[in-house]
């Protein structure tokens, strides 16, 4: 499983030109799934998105969770994360996960997300979005489990 963090001021994510899941402060994640990945897979993301320490502490440091900054995550599911990039000038996507798997993986995670207490906005899965952020820093970390 893939997922790129960016720390965010604010994101949004439209499709058809309605915004259907929005964030101020927080974490934007683009997550792609690829077919060896299962719940255990999604499990082990989130807690590393939610624990990972992007956030600045009074001294400047990242030393802060999404957690300990009582953060928002806007959840985007994103297919060209699973790619192979390595050969040619065309990406394969043979190691992505089917359609279903990865609406059934990226649902579980947003639930688990939930469940977790952390306040989660979401894209609208395989539509065609645009997504708008404030990347803060920048700062962008690509997390594989």
């Amino acid at each position: 499983m893939q997922g790129l963090i960016q720390r965010v001021k604010f994101a949004k994510v439209e499709v058809d030109g309605k915004v259907v899941g929005e964030i101020q402060q927080g974490i934007l994640l683009l997550l792609g799934v690829e077919k060896v990945d299962e719940e255990q897979s999604a499990d082990k993301l989130l807690h590393k998105v939610s624990n990972y320490r992007i956030f600045t502490d009074d001294a400047g440091k990242m030393n802060l969770s999404l957690k300990d900054i009582g953060g928002e995550l806007l959840v985007v599911s994103q297919f060209t994360l699973a790619a192979d990039t390595k050969k040619g000038m065309r990406p394969s996507f043979s190691s992505a996960g089917t359609p279903e798997q990865a609406k059934r993986l990226y649902e579980y995670f947003v639930e688990q997300a939930k469940a977790l207490g952390i306040t989660v906005a979401t894209g609208q899965f395989a539509a065609d979005m645009q997504v708008s952020l404030c990347n803060d820093g920048p700062v962008t970390f690509n997390l594989s489990v």
